[in-house]
């Protein structure tokens, strides 16, 4: 009911406030079990991917939102599902909360970088798109949103109206059809993943850099791709999440 009323309130206050392309809603199932994958630039995306879409969008978000004073009333009232990132038990609870959405038949959205994007490129995806779409059987509908950076800059809290932002919806991916269930295999996981990124890629018109976005400070060493792969090796959690809003 709150998502319904929400949606309602602000769908033509930011179609009046901002230039709104959207190409491809065809490509959007009414009905059925789908994950909505996008590319995350903005904290506003989140508003914005829903907005357009006539179903209901369940984001992964971090768990943080959900601890906050400032924004958890927000993210409880309109359903989304807190992700932990930390790894461990808590990780596995949350895909497993996504996963059970998708086996009821609810949309779920997920940004597979794990954050907000540091610049203006498209990074190396993690494998919780795959694994879910793999273990639910459903479609995959790619996104690439752009003009979301200059409408809410990283940092900002107040969006810059009158600016143009496109969402672009990519023909829906059948990931079990091309790989099968194979949620055990690394590689298989991986594969699949790079092969939505890649679609995003083409829809964003960003270009793409294979390693994980980062908010880490300049100086600190980034993982090489040696301990990528004996991490992905591992299967841990925190390889495989995606979640909404950024950190």
């Amino acid at each position: 009911m709150v998502y319904g009323l929400l949606k309602l309130l602000l769908t033509p206050l930011l179609r009046g406030c901002f230039k709104l392309e959207v190409r491809g809603l065809e490509n959007v199932p009414e009905d059925g079990p789908l994950i909505i994958a996008s590319n995350h630039q903005a904290f506003c995306d989140s508003l914005f991917i829903p907005l357009v879409l006539s179903r209901r969008v369940t984001f992964v978000a971090k768990a943080e939102y959900f601890e906050s004073r400032r924004t958890a009333w927000f993210f409880r009232l309109v359903g989304q599902i807190p992700m932990d990132r930390s790894g461990g038990a808590g990780s596995k609870r949350s895909l497993s909360e996504a996963a059970a959405l998708l086996k009821r038949g609810g949309c779920l959205g997920i940004y597979p970088e794990g954050t907000r994007s540091p610049d203006d490129r498209l990074h190396k995806g993690r494998t919780g798109v795959a694994r879910l779409a793999l273990e639910a059987g459903c479609p995959v509908v790619p996104v690439g949103v752009r003009g979301t950076r200059a409408v809410q800059p990283i940092g900002a809290r107040m969006l810059r109206p009158f600016k143009r932002v496109e969402i672009n919806f990519g023909r829906p991916i059948d990931l079990r059809a091309r790989h099968g269930a194979r949620l055990d295999d690394p590689l298989v996981l991986r594969r699949a993943t790079d092969e939505v990124m890649w679609e995003i890629a083409q829809l964003s018109g960003q270009r793409y850099v294979d390693r994980y976005a980062s908010r880490k400070p300049a100086g600190e060493r980034l993982p090489s791709s040696s301990e990528v792969a004996a991490r992905l090796q591992r299967s841990q959690p925190d390889e495989m999440v995606g979640v909404s809003s950024g950190s």
